[in-house]
């Protein structure tokens, strides 16, 4: 995958970079999804943009994110000069800024996104930076109807996540287009509320492709000049068939406003996360354990390779599925899987998207011939933790405390939970209507100042602040890196 810039403008490029919380909504005027796509001529020939958006914008959704307590700040998730360019639009929550209504225990709305509908069932895509932290996320739809959304899953390294919302009638949808189809100067509509000022549409056309950002090992964005600024993220971008070809992300930044260059995951990068995402909660990463190079010119004439491109193995991890394979320093991998290698990070994106266990073809240059080899990936070592989604943490056994469905902290969940091998406490599985702040996945280390090993530890501290004549009894909580104090009412236990 090629930047098409030199090392030293990349590292420019980079520093001025702000991956945009885009902070905003998507609201457009009710109409119904049509089943059929016109095709793109038909499109700009019978009232083109303007009919486009009528049929695709009751899918685009407001998300609004906020949090009841002062758990850690998306801010220290983010790349650098992210955290000034949100700062810069007023949003809450970061580091340095002070009151704003930040008491304990009052919600604290702390970002606004876009999104859209990608399963009339009621499952909704949008940009994790949008949600993440928060204890209550809103959707808000075309027609004003607003529902809680439950977070179904996240995914730290794409930048994605699902939520679901409650329905008793299928919703407007939208579908993924191919956007290996997508060509450099397509036209591309994106929808989302820059700055706050209500639905807007903005068109452009597709600049650039498989553009590297610096934001992760899957960087393969399309570049897009059409107007994007704070308030499309996790919104869609559009061809003119109406299906989405991109998940806007992020803008390249000097001022803080847009300068026509927008970023967007593709959709067939995105599709296979979100999918993931719906179906488990989480995406599953392939590991081969190689250190990789890329193959230059010169490279490859000392290779004996008619041309450049390829994964060039520097080294291999002792015990990783790349050494059980046979892979060796020297060779490179031109394929996997039967899709082409272009370079390091096309090959990092192959076996990332490969659920563990798969077995994956590889063709390889070795001494100078082609050969075959079949490496099982295994599970990526290391891998951040994702948010206990409330689907599989209801699926656990437990014990019902104040309103809270507990377990004790078992080996599993150390590990499940990335918790050293220190932590103690109790582990939250599922969280009642009543109680607020808390969250799956959250470890009550101590209720009412003492420690907590069991659910029954948990109830007798409540009992015992029940019997002083409280309201509520004083939690404990770690969450990642961060821990905080809460309450949960003891007229529930």
């Amino acid at each position: 995958m090629e930047t098409m810039m030199s090392l030293a403008t990349a590292r420019k490029f980079r520093r001025n970079l702000a991956m945009a919380l885009l902070a905003g909504t998507a609201l457009l005027a009710p109409a119904t999804i049509q089943t059929a796509a016109a095709a793109p001529a038909e499109v700009l020939a019978n009232g083109g943009v303007a009919d486009l958006v009528e049929r695709v914008s009751p899918a685009v959704v407001t998300i609004t994110a906020a949090q009841t307590a002062p758990a850690r700040t998306a801010a220290r998730d983010l790349p650098p000069g992210f955290e000034e360019f949100l700062r810069r639009f007023g949003v809450p929550g970061l580091p340095g800024q002070g009151g704003g209504g930040q008491g304990r225990g009052a919600p604290v709305a702390r970002a606004l996104g876009s999104g859209f509908v990608f399963d009339a069932s009621g499952y909704v895509v949008t940009n994790r930076h949008v949600i993440a932290d928060a204890d209550q996320v809103t959707v808000a739809f075309s027609d004003g109807t607003e529902r809680e959304a439950e977070v179904i899953g996240e995914d730290e390294r794409t930048d994605l996540a699902v939520l679901k919302v409650k329905t008793d009638k299928p919703l407007p949808a939208l579908k993924f287009a191919d956007s290996d189809k997508v060509r450099v100067g397509d036209v591309a509509v994106a929808v989302g509320n820059p700055f706050g000022l209500g639905g807007t549409v903005t068109a452009g056309i597709v600049s650039a492709r498989s553009r590297d950002i610096g934001s992760g090992p899957y960087d393969d964005y399309l570049q897009l000049d059409a107007s994007i600024n704070s308030g499309n993220s996790g919104g869609p971008t559009f061809n003119m068939a109406g299906d989405v070809i991109g998940i806007n992300t992020a803008i390249f930044t000097p001022n803080g406003g847009s300068v026509g260059i927008g970023f967007a995951i593709p959709s067939n990068l995105a599709k296979p996360v979100v999918e993931a995402l719906k179906r488990d909660g989480k995406v599953e990463r392939g590991w081969l354990g190689v250190n990789l190079q890329g193959v230059t010119k010169e490279l490859a004439d000392g290779l004996g390779l008619s041309k450049e491109g390829g994964a060039l193995i520097a080294a291999v991890e002792p015990k990783s599925p790349a050494e059980k394979a046979g892979l060796k320093p020297g060779d490179v991998v031109l394929s996997a899987g039967g899709k082409p290698i272009k370079d390091t990070r096309d090959l990092a994106r192959q076996v990332g998207m490969v659920k563990p266990g798969t077995k994956l073809d590889m063709a390889l240059w070795r001494d100078g011939k082609e050969k075959t080899i079949a490496v099982t990936v295994e599970q990526a070592p290391g891998q951040p933790q994702q948010r206990l989604a409330k689907a599989e943490a209801q699926k656990q056994d437990g014990e019902e405390v104040a309103g809270l469905k507990l377990s004790g902290l078992t080996d599993q969940w150390r590990q499940r939970l990335r918790l050293p091998g220190d932590a103690a406490g109790v582990v939250v599985l599922d969280v009642g209507d009543g109680v607020e702040g808390l969250r799956p996945g959250d470890l009550i280390t101590s209720v009412n100042n003492s420690a907590v090993a069991s659910p029954a530890d948990v109830a007798a501290q409540v009992k015992a602040a029940s019997k002083a004549g409280r309201k509520n009894a004083l939690v404990q909580v770690r969450r990642g890196e961060t821990t905080a104090f809460l309450t949960i009412p003891v007229d529930m236990g």
